[in-house]
């Protein structure tokens, strides 16, 4: 079973702290034991919280960013994750410049909309509240893979 996830954006104060605190929550709710974190592939927000309005969004829907910091993607990374998830292909080709493209997937390849082709950015779209909801759809549906994934290995 894949018990550790790193999701990847592009500076990792929206999309991916998002997904992984959106995750975390649905796995907890499945009982779900795994190991989730998140990174950007850019270097400009290190260190800093999810953007503001991004965890005013994500709280009101029940989820806490407060506690993420960013961090940029290492290619060690590679190693320390089983998948690795990226919001769009310009993050999937950001994590091939930094070496990093086995194990590596789309996190609309999850969702039950089969149009979504990515995860728009609510840092530039400015629609946190449908970034959300794409993120809570394909979080589910990235659950059910595993769940599925783990019956077959029984």
């Amino acid at each position: 079973m894949t018990n550790r996830i790193l999701f990847v954006c592009l500076g990792n104060i929206c999309r991916s702290p998002t997904a992984e605190a959106v995750t975390r929550a649905k796995a907890l709710e499945r009982g779900l034991e795994i190991v989730l974190d998140s990174a950007g592939t850019g270097d400009w927000h290190i260190g800093k919280p999810p953007y503001a309005p991004m965890q005013e969004a994500a709280r009101a829907r029940g989820y806490d960013l407060s506690s993420l910091r960013a961090r940029q993607v290492v290619s060690a990374d590679g190693d320390a994750f089983d998948l690795i998830v990226a919001m769009d292909a310009d993050n999937i080709a950001d994590l091939a410049a930094h070496g990093l493209s086995e194990r590596v997937r789309l996190f609309t390849d999850y969702a039950t909309d089969q149009g979504a082709t990515h995860v728009p950015d609510p840092y530039f779209t400015r629609d946190f509240d449908g970034a959300l909801a794409l993120i809570e759809d394909c979080a589910d549906g990235l659950l059910d893979a595993l769940e599925r994934s783990a019956g077959q290995a029984e």
